[in-house]
């Protein structure tokens, strides 16, 4: 019967498990592209950022002096010379304003902006966010930002009454940024490539230089390190490095990582790694019994064949409750079986992590326990 549920999510009333079993292993360490999995150094983000006026709002702005100095400033810059004190600004609002400048845009080109109240506020709902240079961390104007601000909520009040909706104080202006500076991204460094995987870790770099070495050339990849592969490119693909590029990065890797049992205990939540496996042990828990055991097994091939005599181990796993229902299912290696025996018998997610935590601290979890 669990057979059939092998490498599924497991819905234990709250409780969650993703986990695959030895014959479902294929699955649960698919090969995937290797752009799925590493970045190409060199070709990143950058954070811009600006201070603005946002002006059209009704009687919903800033009331405070301080931003009323700020919006003089603002206006005197513009050849409009007034007394911050006589200012009124309860329609203008003083934001501050963020974006992500993505990897090769261009001059003319648009993005999307954030943009946030820094002052007393109420809402910036209807307001209109007047020309604002964005600038990078090289303190360089790289886009300028303008347009109508969308709040996506509402905030209205009247005698003794009021209502709101999400955060009116921050907002977004769509393709309210135009793009006025490139910024160079420089691919290769000494006619290398240097792709930096998301998750460092030695054997997936190692296989990921192995599949280059086997697809593109041999000795064209090394693993730098368990985050970085390096890779050469080849002379005569040095005039098309974007198609070289498109080459590597669509080839198949398959990558590894640590067996892990991460631990929600807030809403019961448990996701276990498929590498996770557990020693014999026996955990007595309320009115459960578990009980894990190995036994040795001889496979002798047939006579005149040109087979040889292996030894393997098989682990046999044992659920009991109080009441006497018991769960019997060989191959019980993985922890996942032993869930699946434990939610046979009707055991709730509290009595899951408990067990769980007992096995870990027994020294027979093969694997990270975290907590989050």
């Amino acid at each position: 019967m669990f057979s059939k549920k092998i490498g599924t999510l497991l819905f234990i009333c709250t409780l969650i498990i993703g986990i695959g079993t030895p014959s479902m292993a294929a699955s649960a360490t698919a090969t995937t592209r290797i752009k799925d999995i590493a970045r190409l150094q060199g070709v990143r983000s950058n954070q811009l950022s600006g201070m603005g006026l946002v002006v059209g709002l009704n009687g919903s702005g800033d009331s405070s002096k301080a931003n009323a100095d700020v919006v003089a400033n603002a206006l005197s810059k513009w050849g409009v010379q007034v007394d911050a004190s006589q200012l009124k600004v309860k329609n203008i609002a003083v934001v501050a304003i963020t974006a992500n400048f993505s990897p090769y845009l261009h001059q003319g080109d648009t993005m999307d902006v954030q943009v946030a109240s820094i002052g007393d506020a109420k809402s910036l709902q209807g307001g209109i966010l007047l020309q604002t240079p964005m600038v990078g961390a090289d303190g360089k104007v790289y886009a300028v930002a303008q347009g109508p601000v969308y709040v996506g909520g509402f905030s209205v009040s009247g005698r003794g009454a009021s209502q709101q909706r999400n955060i009116t104080t921050v907002g977004i202006i769509s393709n309210g940024a135009l793009v006025e500076r490139e910024v160079p991204m420089q691919l290769d460094h000494n006619g290398r490539l240097r792709w930096a995987l998301n998750k460092p870790d030695f054997t997936t770099a190692a296989r990921l230089a192995d599949t280059i070495n086997e697809n593109i050339a041999i000795g064209a990849a090394r693993a730098v390190d368990m985050g970085l592969v390096e890779v050469l490119i080849p002379r005569e693909r040095m005039v098309e490095p974007i198609a070289f590029i498109a080459e590597i990065e669509t080839l198949p890797v398959t990558p590894d990582g640590v067996a892990k049992v991460i631990v929600n205990e807030r809403n019961g939540t448990v996701v276990v790694g498929e590498k996770v496996r557990i020693a014999s042990v026996a955990v007595t828990h309320n009115n459960i019994t578990v009980k894990i055991n190995s036994e040795t097994e001889v496979s002798q091939p047939n006579p005149l064949s040109a087979g040889r005599t292996v030894a393997t181990t098989r682990d046999n796993l044992e659920v009991e409750e109080g009441e006497g229902n018991m769960v019997l299912m060989p191959s019980g290696t993985d922890i996942g079986t032993i869930v699946r025996a434990l939610n046979a018998v009707g055991t709730n997610p509290q009595d899951i992590i408990a067990i769980l935590v007992a096995i870990k601290q027994s020294g027979a979890l093969y694997g990270v326990l975290e907590f989050i």
